[in-house]
């Protein structure tokens, strides 16, 4: 077989690109579908975005250990800066101070800092003795490194990206051995200060979508109307769908958003249960890969970033399945490689070409059995 195929097309990580390629042409169709059966404006850009993102994770596959870690901190230190440029001179949209225009590309600094976070703090435990990391001077740099960015995030405000840094960092952090003792107290802290987080940290709107959450048919037609159209949505798909470019609650335009945050709302209509089995199945390909290059990883650096990224990815595909299914309140987070949308689109396909540059490092790597 391999005198058939090509080295440099053997050793790719097929086992993540193949259900990868599921879920942009998966996601293409149903964009296609979202837009009244036209590839513009939401589908031929989707695929081309992911063309371009694809060569930059190709790239980003090259980097070698060294490369990585030398750029972690001034990586990290940038999209700290884009993130107070965003308060300086960000533009609004959506009534959230949120994007950079940089001319070619309205650029979101903070899901860039998704996988910086994870990088920096990969950076930082690897090179901490291990004697020091169940001590405060593990902690306290990393919670600062964690805070400032959150920080900034919640003053755009973004709820759902503040926590998705908050839930990468903690996964680098708990990976790196801290003491669980500190985390199980963090989780107490926070259950006890969230009624004040609640009341005082949270925008009216905010707070709406929690009222929400907990009953959304006490308002259908006002602030729970997201969250039951999507659930109308995808019961009516049923074990098959409605078939494709068939969903009367996204062509109709009762579906809100459509083609970004509740696009699985819209694949189940047309494609049913079966169309869900497809979309969750290669998610769960994707994450077992980067859990295997975890765990082959014999170095700490390459080990934390491995489970960081995969961390990364997991809490946007979570997230936005529990909200559309009304699990969990509406926080405008995409589906990765499925929803319209070129900051996900660049933060996740950095995750993956972070996984392929760790995947490679682990293939080159001589086994000794050791962790370094």
């Amino acid at each position: 077989m391999s005198g058939i195929v090509p080295a440099p097309i053997a050793r790719q990580p097929w086992r993540m690109l193949f259900p990868l390629f599921v879920l942009i042409a998966f996601g293409a169709l149903v964009l296609y579908s979202a837009a009244a059966g036209d590839w513009e404006p939401y589908a031929s850009s989707h695929v081309l975005r992911f063309a371009i993102f694809l060569v930059m994770a190709f790239v980003l596959a090259r980097f070698t250990r060294e490369l990585a870690m030398f750029f972690a901190f001034p990586i990290y230190a940038i999209i700290l800066v884009m993130l107070v440029g965003v308060e300086a001179i960000g533009f609004v949209g959506g009534g959230s101070q949120r994007w950079l225009d940089l001319g070619f590309i309205q650029l979101q600094p903070s899901e860039l800092m998704k996988p910086a976070i994870v990088l920096v703090l990969a950076r930082f435990y690897a090179t901490l003795p291990v004697g020091m990391i169940p001590t405060w001077r593990s902690l306290i740099p990393a919670g600062g490194l964690i805070l400032a960015p959150v920080a900034l995030v919640l003053l755009q405000p973004d709820l759902g990206t503040s926590l998705a840094i908050l839930f990468g960092g903690a996964v680098v952090m708990f990976a790196a051995g801290l003491p669980l003792r500190w985390f199980v107290g963090a989780g107490l802290a926070g259950a006890l200060l969230a009624p004040v987080a609640f009341f005082v940290g949270l925008q009216p709107y905010q707070q709406k979508r929690v009222f929400t959450f907990l009953d959304p048919e006490s308002d259908p037609l006002g602030d729970g109307y997201h969250i039951t159209q999507s659930k109308i949505a995808i019961g009516s798909g049923g074990f098959s769908g409605k078939g494709f470019n068939e969903g009367s609650q996204s062509h109709l335009h009762y579906l809100p958003e459509p083609h970004t945050d509740f696009i699985f709302a819209t694949m189940a209509e047309e494609w049913g249960f079966l169309g869900g089995l497809v979309v969750i199945g290669s998610f769960a390909l994707i994450f077992a890969w980067g859990l295997s290059v975890a765990r082959a990883s014999e170095d700490r650096f390459g080990k934390l970033v491995a489970l960081g990224m995969t961390a990364t990815i997991f809490f946007y595909v979570a997230i936005n399945l529990m909200m559309v299914m009304g699990l969990a309140p509406v926080v405008g987070i995409p589906l990765p490689f499925m929803s319209h949308g070129g900051s996900s689109m660049l933060t996740n396909m950095i995750c993956i070409g972070s996984l392929m540059m760790v995947d490679r490092w682990n293939r080159k790597a001589p086994r000794s059995g050791l962790i370094r």
